[in-house]
Formats: C-alpha cells, structure tokens, sequence
C-alpha cells in the first residue's frame, strides 16, 4: 500500500505535489493552513505575524467579491481549510442566503480572540 501523505516531504516546483501535500494531509497539519496575517497593530503588540484563526476573531476580507469588509468568524472548516464569516454570504436564487466559503489566506485578523488561555500564552 503507498503513503499518500509523508511527514518527510520537503518541497517540490510542481503544482500538483503541492495541491497533493495540502489534499492529503492529516486534520493536525491541516489546522496550520488556516493560519492568516495579523494586521500592523497586533504585529506590533504580540510580536508575532501570523496565527490560526478561530471562531470568534475579528478579520478583514482583502481579496475577491467581499474585499474589505469586516466580520466576526462564524465558522471554520479545517477538513476544506474555509472560514465563514458573519454577513458574508451568497444569495441564492430561491432568496435563501448561505455563508460564503474564503480562503484563509484572503483574509487579516483585525481583532483576536483570547478567551482560550493556551492562545494567549503563544501570542505572549
């Protein structure tokens, strides 16, 4: 039986082993992909530059149809690396509204959310 994902991968120029990397990778690594930028204020604050989003975080979308506008985290998806944000979403034809997948790499955390005590201790 062949691996589909191994620890030991370094890195390749081809697209599809990266696409395949990302694909197959185990929830625990996934959670990493979902890390976004914090803004210059909280770069400055915490001394660090980027962190996993969570439920609860403030972010700014900065590309595609909802660029900048600003929203509360709803919802992420580690399984699809997607985060839902509040008041973001696609109207269908039937009137119904859905909340519209993004990318994690599209979108700057404006504002943290540090109930969890774990998560304040990285970001000290």
């Amino acid at each position: 039986m062949k691996k589909d994902w191994v620890s030991k991968w370094k890195s390749s120029k081809q697209p599809r082993k990266q696409r395949k990397y990302v694909y197959n990778a185990p929830l625990h690594i996934k959670r990493r992909f979902l890390s976004a930028n914090l803004s210059k204020e909280l770069r400055k604050k915490y001394g660090i530059r980027n962190i996993p989003l969570r439920k609860g975080d403030n972010v700014k979308i900065l590309r595609g149809q909802f660029k900048k506008k600003v929203g509360k985290v709803n919802r992420v998806m580690v399984k699809k690396t997607k985060v839902y944000v509040d008041n973001i979403e696609n109207v269908k034809k039937d009137g119904t509204k859905a909340f519209y997948p993004i990318n994690p790499s599209n979108v700057q955390i404006i504002d943290l959310n540090l109930e969890d005590k774990r998560r304040i201790k990285k970001t000290k």
